[in-house]
């Protein structure tokens, strides 16, 4: 049973008449005091509230009100109803525990998804084992067995055949766009399109035209109609990667598409509806990036209804020996070369390495030692030949020899920064990862770098 919580009396009609009309069993009532007698003697499946009652302006009813609802229904998904001007009592209330918000006026076919969603991931067991979850996962190229990756895998299991909006988080080479795909191939919308953007390689002056599209003559250069990335993917998902690169002019036109499902081609007024499931990436803290007001929190709650947090390789080493045989392989088979393989003593060394630029890093150099040596088996001494020499970066193997992780990590950077004379550009590519990672690491290992 979905109760409706609203003292505005069409409102409740509205909504009653249109999840009736969906196949759901309905209560409505007008505030606080005869929602709280409906949780304590009713078993809701999903309240649907407003934030703002007769009494209160504020939100501070619906606000308490919801505190209320998680002492006695703590399991029970809460979607908040507010409007766009008070949105940020939405977000007040995603931190008291509310499932989703949606804004007034709404959309039907947008709120009907999320409260699917919504008791499709409360009915799901979080419980089950990995087995049970993880065996008609199609998992694509992720490779591994290590209980980090195997957490990730149990995640995209039970939230696949949801269409929860899904914040895929770790450092920049740790196969983020890998797991979107999973999500996508295990999803309900798998024979539809799956639509990758980088949010990081598009200008605030093409954001609209790029994500939206634009009809002919909308502005000088547009020449022709062009198809936007949200209609691209309709009924599919779309893949917003290095989503914490967006400005934040740019995250409020993202947020409006993704709190209505709709959006305005360039050049034509009318408002395109669209149904697609949102998948993001980042590498960047977007915490911190909320509390430093570069990234909006509304936007943050509305991308991550579920998080992945991705585990960098040097915390998954048991799984470095099955990815340097999936590389090879692939590089053989796609090639036409010879099988190789490895020693105990490569793997070894292989196992030890600090892969600042993580399975990216290790895939590059599998394939470049395959390549350049032209051996069919592998020992350490080959891998040490080619190891960071991207740009002519090397590391002796003999010098990692009884030192941490941390500093074989840090004495790789300063090695790095010395070849190239403090150029941090020239660093993080050699190091293959991205400057921001390399900011946090500089900072980790308290590097002081002299502008060059």
């Amino acid at each position: 049973m979905i109760l409706i919580i609203d003292d505005d009396s069409a409102v409740r009609s509205s909504l009653s008449f249109m999840l009736k009309r969906a196949g759901y069993e309905v209560m409505a009532v007008p505030g606080p005091r005869e929602a709280m007698e409906v949780v304590r003697s009713e078993s809701p499946s999903l309240l649907l509230m407003d934030m703002n009652f007769t009494l209160s302006t504020t939100g501070e009813e619906g606000l308490t009100l919801l505190k209320q609802v998680k002492i006695f229904r703590p399991d029970v998904p809460v979607i908040l109803m507010t409007a766009w001007g008070s949105i940020q009592l939405a977000v007040q209330g995603m931190q008291a525990g509310a499932f989703d918000f949606i804004t007034k006026p709404w959309n039907n076919a947008a709120l009907l998804q999320r409260i699917e969603t919504a008791l499709e991931l409360t009915r799901t067991p979080k419980s089950e084992s990995e087995g049970d979850l993880t065996t008609s996962l199609r998992r694509s190229h992720i490779i591994g067995r290590s209980q980090g990756l195997q957490e990730v895998l149990n995640t995209v299991a039970r939230v696949a055949r949801t269409n929860a909006s899904v914040l895929i988080t770790g450092e920049s080479g740790t196969g983020k766009e890998l797991i979107a795909e999973a999500l996508h191939v295990n999803s309900q919308r798998s024979s539809q399109s799956f639509v990758k953007v980088n949010l990081g390689g598009i200008s605030q002056s093409l954001f609209e035209s790029e994500m939206f599209g634009h009809k002919k003559g909308a502005f000088t250069d547009a020449t022709s109609d062009r198809v936007g990335r949200f209609e691209l993917a309709n009924k599919g998902t779309i893949f917003l990667d290095e989503i914490g690169d967006l400005d934040l002019a740019c995250q409020v036109k993202l947020l409006r598409v993704l709190q209505d499902q709709t959006f305005e081609v360039l050049g034509d007024s009318r408002p395109r509806k669209v149904d697609v499931r949102v998948v993001s990436a980042t590498n960047a803290d977007l915490r911190q990036m909320v509390a430093d007001r570069s990234f909006r929190e509304d936007l943050y709650y509305r991308i991550n209804l579920i998080t992945v947090k991705l585990p960098a390789l040097r915390e998954r080493r048991e799984d470095i020996p099955l990815l340097v045989r999936h590389f090879a392989d692939r590089l053989s088979d796609a090639n036409g070369l010879p099988r190789v393989d490895f020693s105990a003593e490569a793997l070894n060394f292989l196992s030890r390495l600090p892969y600042p630029g993580n399975i990216r890093e290790l895939k590059n150099l599998v394939e470049r030692t395959m390549l350049v040596s032209g051996k069919r088996l592998l020992d350490a001494s080959d891998f040490d030949a080619q190891y960071l020499r991207h740009d002519d970066v090397a590391v002796d193997a003999s010098s990692l020899a009884g030192l941490t992780l941390d500093e074989v990590e840090r004495r790789t950077i300063l090695q790095a920064l010395d070849k190239y004379k403090g150029n941090l550009s020239q660093v993080a590519v050699a190091l293959g990862i991205s400057r921001a990672a390399l900011y946090r690491r500089l900072e980790k290992y308290n590097i002081q770098v002299a502008v060059p």
